[in-house]
C-alpha cells in the first residue's frame, strides 16, 4: 500500500507542473532601470507631490511633479515608491508619461494606459491605480500651492478636471 501511494505520488510530482508566474518584459525593465526616482523640495511652490497607497497589499508611492508656473507644462517628475516590481514600474512609467505634458492633459492618463502597456496580470491593477491617483493628487497639491499663493479662492480649470 505505501509503495503504490509512493508511485502515485512520484507520477503526479512529474505530470503537474506549477507554472512561474511572469512578469512582462517592460515590467521587468521598469523595476531593473526604473526612470526618474527621487525626489523635490515638497516646500518648492512649483512642485506637487502626490502620496498615496494600498492598505491591502502595503504598496505607497510618491510622485511629485515640476511645474512651470507661467505655461503650466510639466518640466519633470519624479517618485519614490515602496511596493512590489509591478507599483515600481507603474511609478516609473507615469513619470515617464507626464514630463513635457500640460497639466490638464496628464489628467487623462487613465490606469487602464498604464496597466496595458506593463501588461499587467488582473491580480495587479492596483498598481497601476495607484499611479494614476498619485498624478492627479500631485496635480491637485501644486493647484492648491498655487492657489494659497496667490491669494485665490477660485477653482483652477485642471482641478475641477480632476473633481469630474
Amino acid at each position: 500500500m505505501l509503495r503504490l501511494l509512493a508511485s502515485k505520488r512520484l507520477w503526479l510530482s512529474q505530470r503537474t507542473q506549477i507554472l512561474p508566474r511572469l512578469y512582462h518584459e517592460k515590467v521587468i525593465d521598469h523595476f531593473n532601470n526604473p526612470r526618474n526616482v527621487g525626489s523635490f523640495d515638497k516646500n518648492d511652490p512649483a512642485v506637487g507631490t502626490g502620496l498615496v497607497g494600498a492598505p491591502a497589499c502595503g504598496d505607497v508611492m510618491k510622485l511629485q511633479i515640476k511645474v512651470d508656473d507661467t505655461t503650466g507644462e510639466i518640466l519633470d517628475a519624479c517618485f519614490k515608491t515602496f511596493g512590489c516590481g509591478s507599483a515600481i514600474a507603474s511609478s516609473s512609467v507615469a513619470t515617464e508619461w507626464v514630463k513635457g505634458k500640460q497639466m490638464e492633459e496628464v489628467l487623462t492618463i487613465k490606469n487602464t494606459e498604464i496597466a496595458k502597456h506593463l501588461s499587467l496580470p488582473p491580480v495587479k491593477l492596483h498598481c497601476s491605480m495607484l499611479a494614476e491617483d498619485a498624478i492627479k493628487a500631485a496635480v491637485k497639491d501644486y493647484q492648491t500651492k498655487r492657489a494659497k499663493l496667490s491669494g485665490d479662492s477660485e477653482i483652477e480649470p485642471a482641478e475641477h478636471a480632476a473633481k469630474v
